[in-house]
């Protein structure tokens, strides 16, 4: 790895990141707004959704704090434990869907028992991450270099492969554009609480946080666009169907392991780094192996099929703690890293919580994050404001 540039190993790393099955399937949901629209919807939602992602990876390089110590600045140290536990449960949860909808392609593919495939997958998983971020290297390079490979593979077959060209396959509308738009941002706001696990030691803030984010939206877009257009190619949203429909045999099968193997394992590796703020000690590394092996033993006994609930939930409760941290780290200088706990921002967060759910019910053309993202930042900058100023006056 040391002969490798930080930046050709955050690019890879967030490639790796972009290329799922989860991205794919939920790329299949934009099918009934047709192609035009549903490309719109995509970028739109992206552009917004990586902004967020770009600003938390700049935070966390710049502080050089992991994704969940940074939310210490807005909301104390029991706060940032608070997040870090909601976090690890999210991530195991990620684990498990992302396990899940791996080992269910690869046997729709290859059927030879989709818990054998859970069991492959989650096996590799634990040897990525027992290998470790800095020690991958040619491996991490070669596995992403085949899987760029196989995505432009699946890419061709799906848009040139001779079929009706999928301009002209759409759908009846069934999808709000908001709600596309805000289908399209939730991924990225999904990694908004592990990003700057992956920053902070970088020496260059600002390219590195650019780069992530840069680079995972693309990849991210790119996903959704060959599910929204593989669903429209062959009237299948099932990942499987699709491939085999393809005719990709035994590649679909590699994207399908590799791809799974890339994402999870930044999922079960944060969920160590995050369970660090709330016991700290080392045991990151031992803890993202029991929640690799929890989100393999969860995909095989539970049912994951839909995770748009999933999306919206992590996206009510990291996006308002998001908004928070800019107001503070950007606007309002503060810093309550040696607090117990800034209990304004605690019920701001709250307050933005709150509203997000509530927003679900909009018709916002540009989706709920970034209406109530806008409201939550400026009720903790005026908010901030008026404490700044109470507290100038006594003092």
């Amino acid at each position: 790895m040391k002969s490798m540039s930080k930046g050709c190993r955050m690019a890879l790393l967030w490639f790796g990141a972009g290329v799922s099955i989860a991205e794919m399937l939920t790329g299949t949901y934009f099918a009934p707004l047709g192609f035009a629209k549903g490309l719109c919807a995509i970028i739109v939602g992206h552009v917004i959704g990586c902004a967020l992602l770009f600003f938390a990876g700049y935070v966390g390089a710049v502080s050089q704090k992991s994704a969940m110590e940074t939310s210490k600045i807005s909301f104390g140290v029991a706060g940032s434990k608070f997040f870090a536990l909601l976090n690890v449960l999210q991530l195991a949860g990620w684990t498990g869907i992302m396990v899940y909808d791996g080992a269910a392609c690869a046997d729709g593919i290859f059927p030879f028992g989709r818990w054998l495939w859970a069991a492959l997958i989650g096996v590799l998983i634990v040897l990525w991450i027992v290998t470790g971020v800095s020690r991958i290297g040619r491996l991490s390079a070669v596995a992403l270099g085949a899987l760029f490979v196989l995505t432009l593979l699946l890419c061709r077959t799906v848009f040139f492969g001779g079929g009706s060209p999928v301009f002209a396959l759409a759908q009846e509308e069934t999808m709000r554009f908001g709600a596309a738009v805000e289908l399209a941002a939730a991924m990225p706001i999904s990694w908004l609480p592990l990003i700057a696990d992956y920053t902070k030691d970088s020496p260059r803030p600002l390219a590195s946080s650019l780069v992530s984010a840069v680079v995972y939206g693309i990849t991210s877009c790119w996903m959704y666009v060959i599910g929204m257009g593989a669903a429209l190619f062959t009237g299948e949203s099932d990942i499987a169907q699709i491939m085999l429909k393809s005719g990709l045999g035994f590649a679909a099968l590699a994207i399908v392991v590799l791809s799974t193997v890339t994402t999870t394992f930044l999922d079960a590796y944060s969920a160590g780094i995050s369970f660090e703020t709330i016991v700290p000690r080392p045991v990151g590394k031992r803890v993202a192996v029991v929640v690799a092996a929890a989100g393999t033993v969860g995909a095989v006994f539970l049912p994951m099929d839909d995770i748009t609930g999933f999306l919206y939930l992590i996206g009510s409760v990291f996006a308002p703690m998001i908004a928070v941290l800019c107001a503070d780290f950007s606007v309002l200088k503060s810093d309550s890293s040696q607090k117990r706990c800034n209990v304004r921002n605690a019920v701001l967060w709250l307050f933005g919580f709150v509203l997000y759910r509530i927003s679900l019910g909009w018709d916002f053309f540009l989706g709920n994050t970034l209406p109530v993202m806008a409201i939550v930042f400026v009720a903790t900058v005026v908010a901030g404001k008026i404490f700044q100023r109470t507290e100038n006056k006594r003092a």
